[in-house]
């Protein structure tokens, strides 16, 4: 027997698909306080110290936290090569927005303290305001486009033909859940902020994400709402071959009002993670009301993880729908690599992925404990 064989191809694409939401979910969470941090500072910082507290709280991690957003970006390329053609096609200039985001990120936290000029830090502090809003938005508006399926077709070659504008992403729904990200990701930062910071910046970062819990809690269930009663989801009518060829034209696709909630329906255990994202923000707001830090920050990674995996568990088998031709939409089982490259990917990532949970987890061990504005002002202890 050949090695790969030991695990079918049909397992194989199953486990890949989860791999995904977890290195997806992994970014969200990881990264998302420290987006959530740079959507709060101009708020939560009225001075040049207090702004530097802020900075100060996720400078020794933003940088590692951004590996999952590069695990998940190469598990997409080399798992779904599908996927990535489309999505990184047709989404090309909202990919391009997110990219310059993130890359005025790095620049903003480095240049912010090479000039003492209030006018300059400022400038550096909004900077890194637009570094946390675009990707959020920009994510969440993605999803919701995902959701209601994205206008492209293929050809019998596999070419990909994206019929869709930048602008058309700009829909109701989408935007809808495009505020669902930023509301979630300033709840998160938030909760984080209030682990690492004291005084007034603690303060400020307390109420600002009480009313981000209360937020995101609320948008999510209207988000949910309109999708059953609005947005028209999709179903194989054909027979489903799960180890089939990487061919989505293979099968039949129809749209299906309530389609997205069949999972549910079938398997009511299921309801468990949309009712963790809820859940998880309520306890975060309660958590935060009661001073609780450490809890509020858990509470809202979990909601977190519920809203991403919530969309995964609803469009399952789907990954990417084609609201132009449904027949061509991307599923688990037919936009895949082959058996063997799964099966050499997964031997990687169990070698790799432990070492990167160990070294994160050192990372945090080490930088535990809160920002000392005092240090701060001695020039000693921190970066920014």
């Amino acid at each position: 027997m050949v090695l790969h064989e030991l695990i079918s191809y049909e397992m194989l694409r199953l486990i890949w698909w989860l791999l995904l939401g977890i290195l997806l979910t992994g970014f969200a969470v990881m990264d998302g306080f420290d987006l959530g941090t740079g959507m709060l500072l101009p708020f939560v910082g009225k001075t040049d110290l207090e702004r530097r507290v802020v900075i100060n709280a996720v400078g020794p991690v933003w940088e590692g936290n951004q590996v999952w957003l590069i695990l998940g970006g190469g598990a997409i390329f080399a798992a779904w090569p599908q996927l990535y053609a489309v999505s990184f096609s047709g989404f090309y200039l909202a990919m391009f927005a997110i990219l310059a985001a993130l890359i005025l990120r790095p620049v903003a936290f480095k240049f912010r303290g090479k000039n003492e000029s209030a006018r300059w830090r400022t400038t550096w502090d909004w900077a890194l305001f637009i570094g946390g809003l675009v990707p959020a938005l920009i994510c969440g508006v993605a999803m919701g486009n995902v959701l209601q399926g994205v206008p492209f077709r293929l050809e019998p070659d596999m070419q990909i033909h994206y019929t869709g504008s930048f602008f058309g992403l700009l829909n109701p729904f989408a935007l809808l859940t495009g505020l669902v990200s930023v509301a979630m990701l300033v709840m998160h930062g938030a909760s984080w902020l209030q682990l690492k910071t004291e005084g007034e910046v603690h303060e400020r970062a307390r109420r600002f994400g009480g009313i981000a819990a209360i937020a995101t809690a609320v948008l999510f269930v209207l988000a949910g709402l309109l999708l059953y009663k609005f947005v028209e989801g999709y179903k194989i009518t054909s027979a489903i071959v799960a180890d089939g060829p990487s061919n989505p034209l293979l099968k039949t696709v129809a749209h299906q009002p309530g389609a997205w909630f069949t999972n549910y329906f079938a398997n009511p255990l299921l309801y468990l993670v949309p009712l963790l994202g809820i859940g998880g923000a309520v306890l975060a707001w309660l958590a935060m009301a009661a001073r609780k830090a450490l809890l509020a920050l858990l509470a809202s990674g979990l909601s977190v993880a519920g809203i991403v995996l919530s969309v995964g568990v609803s469009m399952f088998p789907f990954i990417l729908p084609s609201s132009v031709d449904p027949r061509a939409s991307l599923t688990v089982w037919d936009s895949s690599s082959s058996h063997l490259t799964l099966f050499i990917m997964l031997v990687c990532v169990i070698i790799f992925l432990p070492i990167i949970l160990a070294y994160t987890s050192w990372v945090y061990s080490v930088m535990r404990g809160k920002v000392d504005a005092r240090e701060i002002e001695q020039g000693s202890g921190h970066a920014y």
